[in-house]
């Protein structure tokens, strides 16, 4: 007979949405090649529609192991911190290869460019009109989640709960701005490799405050459910940590493409 021994790491039951995320996610991938070469959006629909529901049932067991269960003891807390760490080194190194190939057009022009940044033909946006706006969304929502976080150590419900709000409401409005910009440009994705690397970092950036936004959304729904205490809330601090990066990669976007590139 096997004798059971306490030890402070969680062993996690077998789980079906590992493989139905990865299924959903070749799904997804195949419905944006589809998208692309014959426009058609049913297999993309599905595909994004199966990740969101295996989204809401991948959480719900998370927050029922580390909420209710108990299973989030100090060590996996410790190793969740370091995994999400090494999540954002990753995306920084991601984000990287974008700027590089940016800079690496940009600092020289080649003939084909007019050997000139940018290109000739090319009309960069204002760097003074949306976009100055979009920086001071996001600079004011990252003043606004550490708002939020203070009021969380502080066990302040209605300051962590507004932070929250608004933090997601900036997010929201950060989108719709970029969208507006995004149908007012004047060069497309296809406009050589400024119109590639400004839409590819940009696009990619934007949907990081998509899902940035998910996450504090679902903060939020936590927070309101008293899932959060001032001792217990990683869950909370990653999103915060996340939604940072977002706002200091967004720096370096406004700085080199749309203020130093333009």
């Amino acid at each position: 007979m096997m004798m059971k021994t306490n030890q402070p790491f969680h062993l996690v039951d077998q789980s079906p949405w590992p493989i139905l995320g990865a299924t959903g996610a070749l799904i997804l991938t195949s419905g944006i090649a589809q998208w692309f070469h014959t426009f058609k959006i049913n297999l993309f629909m599905l595909g994004l529609i199966i990740i969101l529901l295996i989204m809401v049932q991948w959480w719900r067991d998370i927050t029922r192991e580390g909420t209710f269960q108990g299973h989030h003891t100090y060590m996996v807390t410790l190793g969740l911190r370091w995994g999400m760490i090494l999540f954002i080194i990753s995306e920084v190194l991601f984000f990287a290869s974008f700027f590089w190939a940016f800079f690496h057009s940009s600092l020289a022009p080649a003939t084909e460019l007019g050997s000139s940044w940018p290109p000739v033909g090319i009309q960069p946006f204002n760097p003074f009109q949306i976009p100055l706006l979009n920086t001071a969304i996001l600079l004011a929502s990252g003043v606004v989640i550490t708002w939020a976080h203070h009021g969380l150590m502080e066990n302040n419900y209605s300051q962590c709960k507004q932070g929250l709000m608004l933090t997601v409401i900036l997010g929201i409005y950060f989108t719709i701005l970029q969208t507006f910009e995004y149908v007012e440009a004047p060069f497309t994705i296809a406009d050589g490799v400024y119109g590639s690397s400004f839409f590819v970092a940009t696009g990619f950036h934007g949907l990081h405050v998509l899902i940035g936004t998910s996450f504090l959304l679902i903060c939020l729904l936590r927070h309101m459910l008293h899932h959060f205490s001032n001792e217990h809330h990683f869950g909370f601090e990653a999103a915060a940590w996340y939604w940072h990066f977002v706002d200091v990669v967004w720096l370096f976007l406004y700085i080199s493409i749309y203020w130093w590139g333009g």
